[in-house]
């Protein structure tokens, strides 16, 4: 098998939810348990750090890998979803798992998977964790994929577990309260692991702390801690400070287990994040002239801030250029998200270009823009964010500022 032919087989035996959705979502732990047994439960030949939330995971986790590369360990580094390519999900000190070990591992454990049917995510932390094993790495962090408890990442007994925040998102999967979802991700929390809470609000913070307490486990809230100056970053987002936060926080504790030595290595590693681990899509600036910057902010709170940030960054650019600066925003959602929010919070005076991602999870492009429509936002339908992008580039001046986001898939086909 080729490279393309695996992953072709790997999305059509084991969907993948960033795929088809819904329908790719399995709960329960059997098949995890089954896979990690299989394989002589390799997560327990190395340390772990366990990251979920509903925003800002990503980031975090990469800035944790960064600052412990930073130190001198071999780093694992599983996320999810990639945006280019599918190995970006496994990387050890910044490098992707290779296309050959990816097409290996399948063409070898395939007769042992297949009659278990797992789904695609349940199958690539299988894949990660043997992964991490083989490479000798000293320690992994580890994404959640969705919520916590049921999350296939959740056979792990981490050093540090975090949880960055709780908002709405999946509420189908996870609960339409802010309680219920914070119960869910609440499930990373392990007996005698001490974890550190991102972000917390009345309705979230006493569910962190009862399951600590059931579970004996030392809590730190993060946003309640006294940082007078936050190190640099090269993630650029607004929402980062918050990340930068939970970080530091995670880094005391890593502290006092002995893992971390220096705050010189906290220092450099979150200031060269991505030279580091090389993520991506996080008001990443692509051209300069004209600006260009896309991020996969793409649920009502990430949105809450991206559009701050949007509308301040277009500001600065008309006190710079004048009125002849026009603020293009390249633009599509999934079906899962809160659409109806996230349009009231899109800025009124730009030019849009309604598009869809390379998904079947992707709002149809005409729904949207009827939507939007009834916003009062204006602009053209394009069947591809490539159609979409290039319209934009093609009606710029060097003066506008292009945004492209909406949804992580709409980043992914951009970037590729």
């Amino acid at each position: 098998m080729t490279y393309s032919e695996t992953l072709e087989y790997l999305y059509n035996v084991a969907p993948a939810f960033e795929k088809v959705g819904a329908g790719a979502y399995k709960e329960g732990l059997s098949n995890t348990k089954a896979l990690d047994e299989h394989f002589n439960h390799p997560h327990r030949e190395y340390k772990t750090i366990h990251v979920a939330g509903t925003n800002g995971k990503g980031s975090t986790s990469h800035m944790l890998a960064a600052i412990l590369q930073q130190c001198g360990y071999r780093v694992g580094l599983y996320t999810s979803p990639h945006l280019v390519d599918f190995n970006e999900r496994i990387r050890v000190n910044g490098t992707p798992i290779s296309h050959e070990r990816v097409i290996s591992f399948v063409e070898e454990e395939r007769s042992f998977f297949e009659p278990l049917q797992p789904s695609f995510f349940e199958l690539t932390t299988a894949l990660a964790f043997k992964y991490f094993a083989e490479q000798k790495v000293d320690i992994a962090v580890i994404e959640v994929g969705l919520g916590g408890r049921l999350d296939c990442t959740n056979i792990i007994t981490p050093e540090v577990s975090v949880i960055t925040n709780i908002s709405f998102d999946h509420t189908g999967f996870l609960g339409d309260t802010l309680e219920k979802i914070a119960g869910e991700k609440a499930g990373i929390i392990k007996q005698g692991v001490p974890v550190v809470i991102g972000e917390y609000v009345t309705e979230t913070k006493h569910v962190f702390l009862d399951t600590a307490k059931e579970k004996e486990a030392p809590v730190v809230f993060a946003q309640d801690k006294d940082y007078s100056v936050l190190p640099c970053c090269q993630l650029k987002g607004y929402c980062q400070n918050h990340n930068i936060r939970t970080v530091l926080a995670t880094c005391e504790l890593l502290k006092e287990k002995g893992i971390i030595k220096e705050q010189s290595c906290i220092d450099y590693g979150i200031a060269h994040v991505v030279d580091l681990t090389h993520l991506r899509g996080r008001w990443e600036k692509v051209s300069e002239s004209p600006l260009v910057i896309c991020d996969t902010g793409h649920n009502l709170a990430g949105w809450e801030i991206l559009s701050r940030q949007i509308s301040e960054t277009y500001a600065e650019i008309k006190r710079k250029e004048g009125d002849d600066a026009t603020l293009r925003i390249v633009f599509g959602m999934v079906d899962d998200k809160d659409i109806d929010h996230v349009l009231k919070l899109l800025p009124r005076d730009a030019v849009y270009y309604f598009t869809q991602a390379e998904t079947h999870r992707a709002i149809p492009v005409e729904q949207l823009t009827a939507k939007a429509y009834s916003e009062g936002l204006k602009g053209k339908v394009y069947k591809s964010v490539k159609e979409a992008f290039n319209a934009s580039i093609k009606e710029a001046s060097s003066k506008d500022f292009i945004f492209v986001g909406g949804s992580s898939y709409v980043v992914a086909d951009f970037l590729s």
